[in-house]
């Protein structure tokens, strides 16, 4: 390999580090809508240019992680009440289709991969809210994944990290121990199907989760942007 297409793909790897460390930070509401992601900041944090930090925020930004404003200025997206209702309304739309393709279908490992993520949000559910956010994020980005289908994959990923900015906008504390029930009742409907009401079963757990959280506007505060990215930028 050539010295400009290791440059290239180690241009590449940075940007898709700080996509992937600004997705996981929102889940985990470490960043908050309103939050401001100045590219220097970004680029000095993940030893990448500015430029490759602007690229960055470009994708997030049509991803609906990312407002971009006047003056190259890059926020985490603020989205209205009525966009939180309509990304969960979306969300089921998408998620019913998962479940049809997977009811009656899952193999023995994709059942121990699930049980494996929900034993996860079990441990975690008197942590911090954010930790159970991503947690039941990664449960249903799994199923998707578990389709094989690219093109569902691709738009329910994007829309549960959107709907996990919707829950860290207007999302309040509350107990994870529903989710973790609803998570194993799933898992067994899609064993086991029908698949109409397996999916049936997954509108019905969605609707509870926005009807959980999406109660209020949550407090945006400028914070030190370093500080909550330092984790997300070591190795893995």
């Amino acid at each position: 390999m050539g010295d400009g297409q290791k440059t290239k793909r180690g241009q590449g790897d940075r940007l898709a580090q700080i996509c992937t460390a600004i997705r996981r930070a929102i889940l985990d509401r470490a960043l908050r809508p309103g939050d401001r992601l100045p590219e220097d900041t970004l680029g000095e944090r993940f030893g990448a240019s500015r430029t490759i930090a602007r690229h960055a925020l470009g994708q997030l930004a049509a991803e609906g992680l990312v407002d971009l404003r006047r003056n190259r200025m890059a926020v985490v997206a603020i989205p209205s009440l009525d966009e939180a209702r309509d990304i969960f309304d979306l969300r089921v739309v998408l998620e019913r289709q998962v479940v049809l393709n997977l009811a009656g279908r899952l193999t023995a490992q994709q059942m121990r991969q699930l049980q494996a993520l929900v034993d996860a949000e079990h441990k975690a559910r008197h942590g911090e809210d954010g930790m159970s956010i991503r947690l039941a994020t990664e449960f249903h980005v799994k199923l998707a994944e578990m389709t094989g289908k690219s093109i569902l994959i691709r738009y329910v990923t994007e829309i549960c990290y959107r709907a996990g900015l919707a829950l860290s906008a207007f999302g309040r504390p509350h107990s994870s121990d529903c989710a973790v029930s609803e998570h194993l009742d799933l898992i067994e409907a899609i064993r086991t199907g029908p698949p109409e009401k397996a999916a049936d079963l997954m509108e019905a757990h969605l609707e509870a989760v926005a009807g959980r959280a999406l109660l209020h506007a949550a407090d945006a505060r400028n914070r030190d942007l370093m500080e909550i990215l330092a984790p997300y930028a070591e190795p893995g």
